[in-house]
């Protein structure tokens, strides 16, 4: 039998052993490595064959297992195949990186013999997902009796399902919510704006769910209600206005404590001025009064003399 019609032969009875389950998806995270398993130890026993992964109709790596064992390698974007692939039959396709161009596609591994014949061997389809951060809920503004809740959250693919709850099980009414969903700048990857306008109470919890179903992933926020009862505002008033009181009050009180306390400095400065100059007068005193009495007999003595001659 001519070599060519054996190696072909050999290769079309490979599909009926395939290693890899087909249509089988493979969970793909944005921005890290994935593999995409196909394994063929029947290959091992081949000679010149090339193998090539395909997506869609673009061929993404090229490899050639020569007699020797050698291995020659190309690919796109650095996807790669097992360094001991030629030795293990493992020759599943992996990508350095994932990125968010589309939700689902296919991989597909062909093999070629010398005669430019074409196998496809095994397929596997690729999901790409990624997660969106926790969503940031607060309350937006309040107009009458509505409030408006602003929910936002970024970063993941695919586009995901966005509800929101009122005490964790109502639904809000029929076209209170507003959702935008669109593509962050250079990237495509998503980021989600929901507003809620709605009727509720102090009390009543709401809540902002961001579901991703490929990343079998639900986050949810929740922050609590709008405006109170009547009787409730009232009260809240009332504090609001007892509480200025209040402040005025404590306010006038510190002000009279500094003026007061003002008022005693000076008097205690008016006081250590008094006192200072008895003091100075005291000195004067004591000076005159501790002439020594050779000095006063001396003045004594002039004076006499002074009046003898008059």
């Amino acid at each position: 039998m001519p070599a060519a019609l054996w190696r072909a032969g050999l290769l079309l009875s490979f599909l009926g052993f395939c290693a890899c389950l087909e249509d089988q998806c493979v969970l793909g995270v944005v921005g890290r490595p994935v593999s995409l398993p196909c394994v063929y130890p029947q290959l091992l026993s081949s000679e010149n064959i090339s193998i090539e992964w395909r997506r869609g109709e673009e061929v993404v790596l090229t490899s050639v297992v020569k007699e020797d064992g050698d291995v020659e390698e190309w690919s796109v974007n650095r996807a790669t195949t097992p360094a001991d692939a030629a030795l293990t039959g493992n020759f599943s396709l992996q990508l350095p990186t994932v990125d968010p161009s589309k939700q689902q596609i296919n991989y597909s591994l062909f093999v070629n013999s010398g005669e430019n014949q074409s196998t496809e061997l095994c397929t596997v389809c690729l999901r790409t997902a990624a997660s969106f951060s926790f969503p940031r809920l607060q309350k937006e503004a309040e107009d009458g009796e509505e409030t408006t809740f602003l929910c936002q959250s970024s970063g993941g693919f695919p586009e995901p399902a966005v509800y929101w709850l009122i005490n964790n099980t109502e639904e809000p009414p029929e076209g209170s919510v507003m959702t935008k969903v669109a593509p962050l700048p250079n990237t495509n990857l998503y980021n989600v704006t929901s507003l809620l306008t709605v009727n509720v109470s102090k009390d009543d919890s709401v809540s902002c769910v961001i579901q991703n179903l490929s990343m079998n992933e639900t986050l949810s926020s929740t922050t609590y209600g709008g405006k109170g009862s009547p009787v409730k505002s009232r009260a809240s008033e009332a504090m609001w206005m007892f509480s200025t009181g209040l402040c005025v009050v404590v306010g006038v009180m510190v002000l009279a404590g500094v003026m007061y306390q003002i008022h005693l400095d000076r008097i205690s400065k008016k006081k250590k001025k008094e006192f200072q100059k008895e003091q100075e007068q005291t000195k004067r005193g004591e000076r005159l009064t501790n002439l020594t009495p050779p000095t006063f007999t001396r003045v004594s003595e002039f004076l006499q003399k002074l009046l003898r001659g008059y």
